[in-house]
Parts: C-alpha cells; structure tokens; sequence
C-alpha cells in the first residue's frame, strides 16, 4: 500500500492523516512536524492560552496516544530540509532519507519579522506564531508593563485585548489609515477602535513604526514615523504571515500566492499535494488562499480524498473568528469588491453586512450569532436578499432563508 507523507503537523496535516484512516487507507503514514510538540490548536494562542487559562494538555488536537492508536508514525521536531520529486524522497534533519509515493504539503505560514535594521533582532520582540512564541510572551505579560503592539490587523488587536484585561499599558501602531484595513470595512474597524480605546489601549493609526531601540541588547524604546519615542518593556509584532512555500519552491513547484493546486489539492508535480495556509486553489474564477482553521480542516480532508483515487472538488465556504474582551467576532463569506455596507442592530448584537449591488457577500457579526448564523446560510445557498431587507429591523432573518436559491454568482477573478 501507499507510503502517504505529510509535511507540517498543524490543524491541516492532523486532519489529512486523521481522515486518510477514516476512508480506509491502510498503508503507512508520516506525520512530520518541526516543532517539539504534537499537533496543537493555534487560535487560543493569543487568548486563553497566553493568559494561563488554557493548560498545554487542553490545546492539542488529539491526544498524542491517538497517532500510534491509528499507525499514523508521528515525527516531532523533525524539520524536512529538501523534497526531490522525482526520486519520491524527503530529506529529514537527522540525517535519514524517507521514501514516499505520495506527498502533502501542509506547511502553513509562517509571521513577517520585523528586519533587523529596524531592532527585530532585540531580546524583548516577539511575533505570536506558535506554541513556544506563546511561551515566551506569556511571563511577559504582567500588570504595569509597557507593551507595544506593531500591527492593528486581528493578532495585534488579540494581543492587545489579552495584554490590557491583564492590566498592561498597551500602546498598538498601525501604519495604514486604520485598523483592518485589509480585512474589514471601516465600519468594523471604527466598532473595534472604540472598543479597544473604552479599555485604555493606546490606538494609533497612521503611525508607522521607525525602529526599535534597546539597552544590553534588550528593547527598551520605540520611535515612531512621526518621531515621538515610546518606552516599552516589550514588543509584540503582527504585520501578517506569508505562505510557507521555501520547500516547494526549492522543489520546483508551481507558486502562486503559496503553493498553487487544482480543486482536488493536486500541485503542479506529481504525486505531490497542498492544503491549508500554505495553498491556493480556484475560486470562483481566480485563486484564492485563505487563513484560517476551518479552511484548513475541511481542504485537508478534500486532498485525502484526492490521494486515495478518490477526488473531490474542494468548494471553499469562508468564515472566521476573533475574540476580544467580550466580544465574539463571527465572520461569514468574503468581503472583497463589496460596495455598501448595512449595520444591522438587534439590541443584542450587532452586525455588518457587506454588499455588491444586491448579492450579499460576507457579514461580520459582533456577538450577534443569530445574524452570523443567518448570513452565513444566506451567502452558501446563494439564497436572495436586498441591502434593504437587511436593514430594516423589523425583517425576520429566518424568513428569509426558506426562500429559493438565486442564480450562482458570476466569476471574479
């Protein structure tokens, strides 16, 4: 039987060796990870798990006796230093050749540091990645430190949120014009930015980082764009991750925006397949990668079917999360080429609803799950709804979805 490979033990290459048993393959599986422990939950790094409210055993996905129960051969702090296609070989950090006859890439991505120019290199900086980023910031965070946040994307407003309920000082630069300027409308943003001021977060937009400076080789003081200094006790940086593609491209595969694969996971060699942070894929028309937990589930179970003979089509359904404070972010769809946004209050919750003409494309619900859980069913069965509908108070969210499905939507590329 196949010798299945899978290099990258995060949420997508747990899924993909979990579900090649659960469809039957019986031959031999590898799991390999460079990290030192097995296959962990990466969202409540910067929440609950950071804050001491989460213990270790809690976090991972499964228990490390489930990998040897189900013959899956689980590699830890094994980092793969070369793939050669042709031969179906890998080349492994301790020295040893694995042979394999197929292959999945589930690498990830991997944070944007901050150069060195700019005193990345300082003890004190951190990125939150991982479990042993966690770790290092975790002693960090007590009350009455200086901390500074680089990046108003939702890892710096995680960050953030968890730093100011500890009773840090928390300064946050956001070198755009605002906060989420990539991800939400402004609508969101200006939602978020009131709420982080309400707890004290020291929120400045527009302001770019110049540099880091530092004592003892530890940072001790940013300057911003703008040339007023801050003085930190720490710095935690999230500017946004980049796909892990160093092995593919080393290897000789087609990249576009990460590893680029076909709808059933196939990249550009053969015998090779992608999944998760790390791939793009067709979507309607273009390609698309997208970053988050469920993607990464439900595209790694896509490929194991594709390297059992038995190809799906993967059809991505976007949706995310984000918890700060009290909040509950709850995001369905994408919102990108939207031309209005509609608020939507309930008096519970609130949310916003991203539109191109009369399709609707995404909503962000903030601790309004009903909205989420509507919007969400609206935008998957292409189901009917106008910008009006949505924002009078007095439509019923649940009538709406017993309606029949509209025509697809047009490709975008």
């Amino acid at each position: 039987m196949h010798h299945i490979a899978i290099v990258g033990a995060g949420q997508a290459g747990a899924a993909l060796a979990a579900k090649l048993r659960t469809l039957g393959h019986r031959g031999r599986i590898t799991l390999i990870g460079e990290e030192p422990a097995a296959p962990y939950q990466r969202p409540p790094l910067s929440k609950k798990y950071m804050l001491g409210e989460l213990p270790l055993e809690r976090l991972m996905l499964r228990p490390e006796a489930y990998y040897a129960e189900q013959g899956i051969d689980l590699l830890t702090g094994i980092r793969v230093g070369a793939i050669d296609p042709a031969a179906r070989t890998l080349k492994l950090s301790d020295g040893r050749q694995l042979e394999y006859d197929r292959l999945a890439l589930t690498t990830g991505a991997v944070p944007i540091r901050l150069p060195a120019a700019l005193g990345g290199e300082l003890d004190g900086v951190y990125c939150l990645r991982n479990l042993a980023d966690a770790d290092h910031i975790g002693p960090e965070i007590r009350p009455g430190r200086r901390v500074l946040i680089v990046g108003g994307g939702y890892i710096g407003l995680e960050a953030a949120a968890v730093a100011a309920q500890r009773g840090l000082a928390v300064t946050l630069v956001e070198q755009a014009p605002r906060i989420l300027a990539r991800v939400a409308s402004a609508e969101t943003a200006d939602y978020f930015r009131t709420l982080h001021r309400a707890h004290g977060v020291d929120l400045r937009e527009g302001a770019g980082l110049a540099r880091l400076e530092g004592a003892a080789g530890r940072v001790t003081r940013a300057v911003l764009s703008d040339d007023s200094a801050i003085a930190v006790d720490f710095v935690i940086v999230g500017i946004g991750v980049r796909p892990d593609t160093a092995l593919a491209e080393a290897a000789g595969l087609v990249l576009d925006n990460g590893i680029a694969v076909d709808a059933a996971g196939r990249s550009s060699a053969p015998g090779i397949f992608a999944a998760g942070d790390c791939a793009s894929f067709p979507w309607r028309g273009g390609r698309i990668r997208l970053e988050s937990v469920p993607n990464a589930i439900d595209q790694a179970e896509a490929v194991a079917a594709a390297m059992l003979d038995q190809p799906v089509t993967y059809e991505a359904r976007p949706w995310f999360w984000s918890d700060q404070y009290d909040v509950k972010l709850q995001i369905a769809g994408l919102n990108t080429g939207h031309d209005r946004v509609v608020i939507r209050e309930d008096g519970r919750g609130r949310s916003h609803w991203y539109f191109r003409g009369d399709r609707l494309l995404a909503v962000d619900a903030m601790n309004d799950a009903r909205g989420y859980m509507a919007g969400k069913r609206l935008i998957e069965g292409g189901l009917p709804v106008t910008p009006a509908e949505i924002a009078d108070p007095g439509t019923d969210l649940a009538a709406l979805l017993r309606r029949t499905a509209s025509p697809p939507a047009p490709a975008v590329a």
